[in-house]
């Protein structure tokens, strides 16, 4: 019997199709959303610069919303503001699944002038929304890390969450990104989307993305997860 396709579920499911089980992060340890742009000054831009390279779909692209606004944009500004010389490039693509994303792996590397100090890694929400196998998701995020790991890159995982009305389907999913983050050393932000997913003030009205206040108050609830998978700097 042939799962259903997530596409039917209503549109509000979404949030909780990226979502179960969430808990928020301690505000103790995050920048708030707040604060992302106010504390740009607050810290001398320090070291070598780090690249990092922000890997994903929509959630990266900056659906709906100005470049500078964006997700990597945003993380940029927020490790600068702690003093941290990071680049973040964009290499978010719209609509992209874990199979498109392994295909344009290897050029979007290669293109890099230097090797990435991190390698943030966000797909899996549009295999949830097409109805794609855990199994063949699972496959295609282990074939990337594979050659992550082959080129000595530092990953951050950032993981999904499958609806909490498909069962089997919802665990298969749900594991793949913990299990693949231990089995290949690599860091988990556990669900990407945790900060906001149940504040639909922060979601556009598709009930999908994140509004630019979305976005900052994401990366107040991942920089520092960013911060600790970058590698020390040599």
């Amino acid at each position: 019997m042939q799962l259903c396709r997530l596409s039917i579920v209503p549109a509000f499911l979404l949030s909780l199709a990226l979502a179960a089980c969430g808990t928020e992060p301690p505000a103790s340890k995050t920048v708030g959303a707040e604060n992302v742009g106010a504390i740009a000054a607050e810290q001398p831009v320090m070291g070598p610069e780090r690249r990092i390279l922000a890997f994903g779909d929509s959630l990266f692209a900056g659906y709906n919303v100005a470049q500078e606004d964006s997700y990597p944009a945003k993380l940029e500004g927020a490790l600068r503001a702690q003093g941290i010389n990071a680049r973040v490039t964009n290499a978010g693509v719209s609509g992209d699944t874990t199979a498109a994303g392994l295909q344009r792996l290897t050029f979007t590397l290669d293109a890099q002038e230097e090797r990435p100090d991190l390698f943030i890694l966000e797909l899996g929400g549009n295999d949830l929304l097409r109805g794609i196998q855990p199994n063949q998701t699972r496959s295609n995020i282990e074939a990337m890390l594979n050659e992550l790991k082959k080129r000595d890159i530092p990953v951050l995982l950032m993981g999904m969450r499958a609806p909490p009305n498909f069962a089997q389907f919802q665990a298969d999913f749900d594991n793949l990104y913990p299990e693949l983050a231990a089995k290949y050393g690599s860091g988990l932000v556990p669900f990407f989307l945790d900060s906001i997913y149940t504040k639909p003030e922060l979601i556009q009205p598709d009930r999908i993305h994140p509004t630019e206040v979305g976005i900052e108050t994401l990366v107040g609830a991942t920089v520092d997860a960013v911060k600790g998978a970058l590698p020390e700097a040599e």
